[in-house]
């Protein structure tokens, strides 16, 4: 019966995004970086300029593909805008190393966000799967399932703020090739592994014969 229930348990990968989510992340990246490194090695006098123009090709190939592939056109936006500013802002400043300024910044946000949600018991893992599966937010009804998100939910704190751990000195020391390569490696990987975790932190949490994330159990709302 139990391994019944956790084969009938949804796939958190795609609920979360899935492959394509990991590709898109990294390829503009990849240009970015590949641009960087060619343009340097020709002696180009705007190496900036051809590595920010290679991200945004890369970038505008991968939003046709999507969309071509039924991606609904917010997402497709998000992803391009992203790689757009970023762009942007190491054309301003001529530093290489400001293409992932808006990574970093945007892992700070999220380390601070995910672990806030902890706290206030609205765990962001729940919201987003409860939002994959259609739920709103009836999971919050049972303490249990709350409680397993929780546990969860500290696996993304620490991948952001492993990442932090790593791009911060390599943005202060201008390197912005190894910076590229801690992207692509922390990136995809380090999303697979949270993900790898994340349904057996949620299990752990869970008592003998509970439904499961597909039917939350029907309890009063926990406090706060």
């Amino acid at each position: 019966m139990a391994q019944s229930e956790q084969r009938s348990e949804p796939n958190l990968g795609e609920l979360l995004g899935g492959r394509s989510a990991g590709v898109d992340a990294t390829v503009p990246v990849i240009a970015f970086v590949a641009g960087l490194t060619i343009a340097q090695a020709a002696g180009s006098a705007s190496p900036v300029g051809w590595a920010s123009g290679g991200a945004l090709v890369a970038a505008l190939v991968l939003a046709g593909l999507r969309t071509a592939q039924g991606r609904a056109p917010r997402a497709v936006a998000v992803g391009l805008l992203g790689v757009a500013v970023a762009a942007v802002i190491a054309l301003y400043t001529g530093r290489a190393v400001d293409f992932f300024l808006v990574q970093i910044v945007a892992n700070a946000a999220s380390a601070m966000a995910w672990a806030v949600s902890i706290v206030v018991r609205w765990p962001l893992l729940g919201i987003m799967v409860g939002a994959a599966l259609g739920q709103r937010t009836r999971w919050r009804r049972d303490p249990d399932l709350v409680r397993g998100y929780q546990r969860a939910s500290w696996v993304w704190v620490a991948q952001y703020v492993m990442r932090l751990a790593v791009f911060l000195p390599l943005y202060l020391a201008d390197a912005a090739v190894a910076l590229g390569v801690a992207r692509l490696l922390l990136t995809w990987p380090l999303v697979a592994l949270c993900v790898a975790l994340s349904w057996p932190l949620v299990r752990s949490a869970l008592p003998p014969g509970h439904p499961g994330l597909r039917h939350p159990a029907e309890h009063p709302t926990p406090p706060g």
